[in-house]
Formats: structure tokens, C-alpha cells, sequence
């Protein structure tokens, strides 16, 4: 429930189909408006249980997504820099 929009695209990207972006649309999405706030023991559990599910069924994919910066760290601190940067890649050395 909780990564159902992530497992879908993954799944879409594995059957080789490819995620296209456009600035005309729009989609509105109301997180949690069909099952509410994690706020109890029984609803935390759950939501754990599908972040694991969803990093047992996607490792690789998750390790390398395109669309997230390698400068960023993959731990639980989403969102900040990775140290050390997780590319070898520094395209404002010389090689």
C-alpha cells in the first residue's frame, strides 16, 4: 500500500516500458487519504513491512535509480549528502 506507485513503475521499468514525464499534466496525490496516518502500532508495523518488501523485491533498482542523485546518501537520512559521494564520477576534475 505504502509503495504501491513505487513497485508499479518499477514494475513497468522491468517489462522494459519507460516513465515519460510531461509539464502539461497534472496529478494530484492525496498520500494516505484512503488509509490514514501511521499512528498506531498495527499501522507502523505494516508500513515497515512493506519498506522491506519493497527493498527485498527491488535492490538493485533502489541502489541505482537514475532519477536520484548519486551525490545524495541512500540511508534512512534521505535527502542529504552522501559521504563519501557514492559515484566515482567528478565531472569537474580532469582525467
Amino acid at each position: 500500500i505504502a509503495f504501491n506507485d513505487v513497485d508499479f513503475c518499477l514494475r513497468l521499468r522491468a517489462r522494459g516500458y519507460r516513465i515519460v514525464y510531461t509539464p502539461y499534466a497534472e496529478f494530484l496525490h492525496w498520500e494516505s487519504a484512503s488509509r490514514g496516518l501511521e499512528d498506531t502500532r498495527e499501522k507502523g508495523g505494516r508500513f515497515w513491512a512493506e519498506v522491506n518488501y519493497v527493498k527485498a523485491r527491488w535492490p538493485a533498482e533502489l541502489a541505482a535509480d537514475p532519477f536520484y542523485n548519486p551525490n545524495l546518501a541512500l540511508s534512512e537520512n534521505l535527502f542529504t549528502l552522501a559521504s563519501p559521494p557514492r559515484t566515482e564520477l567528478r565531472p569537474w576534475t580532469k582525467s
